[in-house]
């Protein structure tokens, strides 16, 4: 119903309003004195266009009581729908709760003689907004999203209420609806289930009838009988007619189901199946399949009877040699129409499941790609996606790149290789590989000398030949020595390694060293550098000179010259020279220490002539001392006068006849 009400700006006027009260008060005080003299001279206002046809002193009676002790209003004896609807206790004037039948509850929201265009009835906030749960009858479901007049119309007003109703214009009234459904909706049952809908239905959704229980009737729905949608069953007698909801035929299946079996079983349906389904037969099933040409074993047992014996017929005879004249189409899709066997299931299947497949490892060495090595262990999904009916079980395997991705990046995508991985690899292991030294010889990285016995991984490994992932190189645009060996050197011999072959290329390394060994060095040519190497000092090792230091500081470059700098003194400092140091090339040189190169008639006071020149040192300088655990023999203070070494013989006078090896006894 509608809801009449004070708005904002009767809220406003409510001053002028409450004066014109206390001045229709004293109207009504003084009509009743003075009746006939007041009612010509006091007039509250004019009244509103619902109520014009009262107009005038002479009408006031049809709404105002006089004579009583309170002000008293006749609405209730006019607008007899709203006293029906009070009475009723239905409707938005009952929720109200009105108390004073007299009226007064009526101005407190329509307010009369505030003119023509003054609109007794005002809707809170609007009549679009309005709260229909103050009426009693809250809006629901499809109920809500309807517009008014969609309810609210003639047609569908209570015929006794609608008598009632003091409104000219019924479109614009909202008196005179039922809560009853059929107040609008029409019964499509035709009264064979009553007048109450909501038993059934609710506001939600009409066909379904969620509120209706089944299992109160008759006819309990068990099994597969619940999912099915109740006009199946209920239908209407005639086309177009009413649906049938009493008087349905139940006490046998036959009455809704027409026999598949074409009465070929005499047994009531139920002796069979159940209401769960057709596949499920009773426990007392007496029909044993095993006495027919055809045993049902495995799956085969779960089956039920209509999928082998179409529409119920049992007397037509079925094929049953090949598992083909049932399972249609081939879900394979002719993938092994090329066998033997034609594809017949049972090579691969069993009835107990079509999974876990017979066919296995042994089984194919029957095809043009037996499994050998680690593809004997390999999952049939692996190369067999798994895609139900769209299984590919025909796949590629010229190459093994069908299969395999390429775990080289191309790298032996060109001639001669071609990504052919059984050049390097068997099906027995792919991390042994095949690729031997011999056909390491076929690369432009031939094996030789050391290299042989390097192992593969320590040049192929992840980060090697410029590569920043973490694939294995294979092919390496720097093949020299420097690409893989760190330059001990320090690039003290760049310039030598620049140096070019006849065919263009750096020597690198090779320059001096060889493949076969580091310290095969024939490479170098010494007498080339300012120190050749001569004498004795042609079998020294190159370490012997060229010591190695912890921080490095040129191993090979400045290297000292000069004996003493690597020679010990072996003369215990009876040579030192002016500058401190004992040279040792004044006395020796490379061929061998001794003899000695040292010059004794310009450096001793003692020159060697006569029978002195081809005496041997240690004739003369025979003192020695012990330095450490070393004998030094003792050259400085040698006596150099004749008796000091031959005494005071006479025959000794003439110094070319003295021979110290001859006995004194011969002179």
């Amino acid at each position: 119903m509608p809801h009449p009400s004070l708005n904002v700006r009767t809220i406003r006027r409510a001053p002028a309003m409450l004066q014109r009260l206390a001045a229709i008060f004293l109207f009504l005080s003084a009509w009743a004195l003075f009746p006939s003299s007041a009612a010509a001279q006091i007039s509250p206002g004019p009244l509103s266009k619902s109520h014009e046809s009262l107009t005038g002193t002479t009408q006031c009676k049809s709404c105002h009581e006089f004579g009583a002790s309170t002000p008293t209003f006749k609405c209730l004896e006019c607008h007899k729908e709203v006293a029906q609807a009070i009475a009723g206790k239905h409707g938005y004037h009952a929720q109200l709760q009105m108390q004073s039948p007299n009226g007064k509850d009526c101005v407190r929201c329509h307010l009369e003689h505030n003119g023509e265009d003054f609109h007794l009835i005002h809707w809170e906030p609007s009549q679009q907004k309005f709260d229909h749960r103050l009426t009693g009858y809250k809006l629901e479901g499809k109920h809500a999203p309807l517009a008014c007049d969609k309810c609210h119309t003639p047609a569908h007003m209570v015929p006794a209420d609608r008598a009632l109703i003091k409104m000219k214009d019924l479109t614009k009234s909202f008196f005179g609806m039922s809560p009853a459904c059929q107040s609008c909706h029409n019964d499509p049952h035709k009264g064979q289930l009553g007048n109450e809908c909501t038993k059934c239905h609710n506001v939600e959704n009409w066909k379904e009838a969620k509120n209706f229980d089944h299992s109160k009737t008759r006819y309990p729905l068990t099994g597969l009988h619940v999912k099915v949608a109740c006009e199946k069953c209920h239908k209407p007698d005639t086309p177009g007619g009413p649906a049938r909801y009493r008087d349905i035929k139940f006490d046998a299946c036959s009455a809704c189901h027409i026999d598949p079996h074409k009465g070929e079983f005499k047994k009531a349906c139920d002796t069979c199946h159940t209401t769960s389904g057709w596949k499920t037969l009773l426990p007392g099933f007496d029909f044993d399949h095993s006495k027919t040409k055809y045993p049902l074993q495995g799956k085969h047992a779960q089956v039920a009877c209509t999928a082998c014996h179409l529409n119920g017929d049992f007397k037509k005879e079925l094929p049953f040699a090949m598992c083909s004249d049932c399972h249609k189409p081939d879900p394979h899709k002719g993938q092994f129409e090329a066998r033997a066997k034609k594809g017949e299931c049972s090579e691969c299947h069993t009835v107990e499941g079509w999974k876990p497949s017979l066919f296995g490892v042994k089984e194919h060495d029957t095809t043009r790609y037996p499994l050998k090595g680690k593809h004997a262990k390999v999952e049939c999904a692996k190369c067999h996606i798994p895609a139900g009916k769209d299984t590919v079980y025909k796949v590629k395997f010229e190459v093994c790149t069908d299969c395999h991705k390429d775990a080289h990046d191309n790298q032996f995508a060109a001639a001669p290789y071609s990504n052919r991985c059984e050049e390097c690899h068997t099906v027995l292991d792919f991390h042994r590989s095949t690729f031997t030294i011999a056909k390491h010889r076929n690369t432009r990285f031939a094996l030789a000398g050391a290299h042989v016995a390097v192992p593969c991984s320590d040049c192929h490994k992840v980060g090697a030949g410029g590569r920043t992932d973490k694939i294995l190189p294979f092919k390496f645009e720097d093949r020299t020595c420097t690409a893989c060996h760190k330059d001990p050197h320090k690039g003290e011999f760049n310039d030598r390694m620049a140096r070019k072959r006849a065919n263009g290329t750096p020597f690198g390394c090779e320059a001096c060293h060889t493949v076969k060994s580091w310290a095969d060095i024939n490479g170098f040519d010494h007498s080339k550098t300012k120190f050749a190497l001569l004498g004795a000092h042609r079998t020294v090792k190159c370490g012997e000179c060229h010591k190695s230091t912890t921080d490095y500081a040129s191993r090979f470059k400045g290297t000292p010259q000069q004996c003493e700098a690597c020679h010990n003194d072996a003369h215990d400092k009876q040579f030192l020279a002016k500058d401190g140091k004992t040279h040792c090339g004044d006395c020796h040189n490379t061929q061998r220490w001794v003899p000695s190169i040292f010059d004794h008639d310009a450096k001793t006071h003692l020159p060697l002539t006569g029978g002195h020149a081809n005496v041997a040192c240690n004739k003369c300088h025979i003192q020695t001392k012990l330095v450490g655990e070393k004998t030094i023999v003792v050259y400085k203070n040698t006596p150099n006068k004749c008796a000091d070494c031959h005494g005071n013989n006479p025959r000794y006078a003439q110094p070319e006849d003295f021979n110290p090896e001859k006995p004194s006894s011969q002179y």
